[in-house]
């Protein structure tokens, strides 16, 4: 039993992601042949060309990019809300095949850590508990096996850490980014979706060179419950370049 430790990975991405989307967009829109427009993608920088193409809205050639991310040390909390993103494919360690019988790992909120160490002393007894009450389940459905754990696994928390691979196209990442990147997410997957967007712009700088919240390029769609922090949050996605 410990506490987790939120970290990201990208595993896999379509090579060279930003020459495929510049390649897409040229296709569109020239007479000249396969050979003529590759080897004029992979000759020239793309980066203005993909800047024009973005903000035109031609965002379907994005979807020729994807992504897979190893995500670990994320609750099932996290993991209700990621997968309400529904073009997006995932694997999710399973709680039926693989036995907690040793113990869970778990998340601690940075709210309840804030309060002091008593609290979350306090917060990881109850975790502790959760734990015994899941193995004694267990041993009443007939041990630590499959059939058991399926049953046992109801007592268990939301704070439990789970890993997972995640794989999207770069136009539902932005989309994504937008809506998790904002202040107003839930701080969980706020950290983990910026860990995500980090490690875009290492893969595609071009794609992803204005990819985040929406008060990056325009108004806080939030409106009054907006957090007025936009410039802040400017200065961090300047950070990530």
């Amino acid at each position: 039993m410990a506490k987790a430790k939120l970290k990201v990975m990208l595993l896999r991405a379509t090579p060279d992601p930003d020459e495929v989307v510049a390649l897409g967009a040229r296709l569109c829109y020239a007479q000249a042949d396969l050979e003529t427009l590759r080897e004029r993608v992979e000759t020239s920088d793309q980066k203005k060309y993909i800047a024009g193409v973005m903000e035109r809205g031609h965002l379907s050639v994005t979807e020729h990019a994807s992504f897979t991310f190893a995500v670990e040390g994320v609750s099932r909390a996290l993991l209700a809300q990621l997968t309400r993103h529904r073009i997006a494919s995932f694997s999710v360690q399973s709680q039926r095949y693989v036995s907690m019988a040793d113990g869970f790992d778990f998340v601690v909120p940075p709210s309840i850590s804030a309060l002091g160490e008593a609290e979350e002393a306090e917060f990881i007894r109850q975790m502790e508990t959760m734990h015994r009450w899941y193995t004694e389940w267990q041993d009443k459905l007939g041990g630590a096996k499959e059939k058991s754990n399926e049953d046992a696994r109801f007592v268990l928390p939301n704070a439990c850490a789970t890993r997972l691979l995640v794989t999207m196209n770069a136009r539902e990442l932005m989309h994504f980014f937008e809506l998790r990147c904002c202040n107003r997410a839930q701080w969980e997957i706020r950290e983990m979706a910026w860990q995500m967007l980090c490690e875009c712009r290492r893969a595609a700088p071009a794609l992803f060179a204005d990819a985040g919240p929406a008060c990056l390029h325009g108004a806080c769609p939030e409106g009054r419950a907006s957090c007025g922090q936009a410039k802040a949050v400017k200065e961090k996605s300047a950070a990530l370049l």
